[in-house]
């Protein structure tokens, strides 16, 4: 695993703004950047691959233990909308994606950090906007990269004919991605329509969603955390709805950080896993998390004795405590590898690169290649 200064291409934001990325200058700087790779080799990403294929496998072992168990309000979900997300789970409602966060030096095992099991950012980057890259830039190589493939593929196994997607307006990173996907299920045949959420309505004499069209929303994919849509002053009428979601309701089960723990509990000194509870069992080098934080949000970092913070808005669900795994660095660039699974078969890698071992919404995209 080697990081390699590159030359970015002379047209380089034309090329990615081709591709629907136009969110790709934060303040000023490149969020998209390209003036650096990351070289892995055959062995390596096959680590990678294998580790993802795993970690799903685990993952869906201990969301099986939380519905068996009734252990979902230990993990943060609100009483209410309990049994929503059990029906959801009783259901088999389809997943199409997710995105585990894992730690990986190129030499022992990835390790989870966790999972953006609901509304993971970050896939057009991942897909085509890397991929065309590589074939400017390292065309006699590889990219660990089927998640465009595989996202046609999921789509066509769900049989649904026509859906609408939606996404909050005035948000270029969240309208980029929607839009991407809603590709993806076009490709597959689906009818798709774009609404806003702020444009979807309630019909209380239908009992259902609608769009500013005035048309029933039976299916709608949303870039859009569940927890914000329980909260929101429709989100009473989502079970009476009938609409069918995705991601469904019972990945909410993976997509907060109470699930570590559980997986801590179900699979001790698992080589992909790191020590996590509900309280806090260490006195230093450690991290805890919100159980619902997004983009590193109250994260803190413990260790040798200082901590490292980020502020926000989150910590009134709850804590969990992890153990911390340095996140290598290379020459101060911390370094942060995002799985995909899409259609629950592991599909590619996106890597995210900060000053800071945190993850935030402006941490700078790298691609990647892999030679055998």
């Amino acid at each position: 695993m080697i990081r390699r200064e590159c030359t970015p291409r002379t047209n380089w934001r034309e090329a990615v703004e081709s591709l629907g990325c136009n969110f790709h200058t934060i303040d000023g700087a490149p969020y998209w950047d390209e003036s650096a790779c990351y070289e892995f080799t055959a062995d390596q990403i096959d680590m990678l691959e294998s580790a993802t294929a795993e970690i799903e496998r685990i993952c869906r072992e201990a969301v099986l233990h939380v519905v068996r168990e009734k252990r979902a309000k230990d993990i943060g979900i609100p009483e209410a909308f309990i049994p929503y997300v059990m029906n959801s789970y009783d259901a088999r409602e389809t997943s199409i994606y997710g995105r585990f966060d894992l730690v990986f030096d190129g030499k022992d095992h990835p390790k989870l950090l966790e999972y953006n099991a609901d509304t993971p950012t970050a896939l057009l980057e991942a897909s085509v906007v890397q991929w065309h890259w590589m074939k400017d830039r390292a065309a006699d190589a590889d990219q660990f990269n089927s998640i465009h493939e595989k996202l046609i593929a999921a789509w066509k196994k769900t049989g649904i004919r026509s859906m609408h997607f939606s996404c909050i307006r005035d948000h270029d990173e969240d309208l980029g991605n929607t839009e991407y996907i809603r590709d993806t299920a076009a490709q597959a045949g689906i009818e798709t329509k774009h609404v806003f959420v702020e444009d979807i309505g309630w019909d209380s004499r239908q009992k259902k969603f609608i769009d500013k069209d005035g048309a029933v929303i039976q299916t709608m994919f949303k870039l859009y955390p569940w927890e914000w849509l329980f909260a929101d002053s429709f989100g009473p009428h989502i079970a009476e709805s009938g609409v069918r979601f995705i991601e469904p309701a019972w990945k909410l089960m993976l997509s907060n950080k109470g699930i570590l723990p559980i997986l801590w509990e179900l699979f001790p000194g698992h080589p992909n896993l790191l020590p996590a509870y509900f309280d806090n069992r260490f006195s230093d080098n450690y991290v805890r998390k919100p159980f619902l934080s997004r983009e590193g949000s109250n994260v803190s970092i413990v260790r040798n004795g200082t901590v490292q913070e980020k502020g926000g808005t989150y910590g009134a669900e709850g804590y969990i405590y992890q153990e911390h795994m340095p996140v290598p660095s290379f020459d101060g660039n911390y370094t942060t590898i995002g799985s995909w699974v899409i259609g629950g078969e592991p599909a590619g890698i996106g890597i995210r690169e900060d000053t800071t071992e945190i993850t935030m919404n402006s941490s700078r995209f790298i691609p990647h290649y892999f030679k055998e």
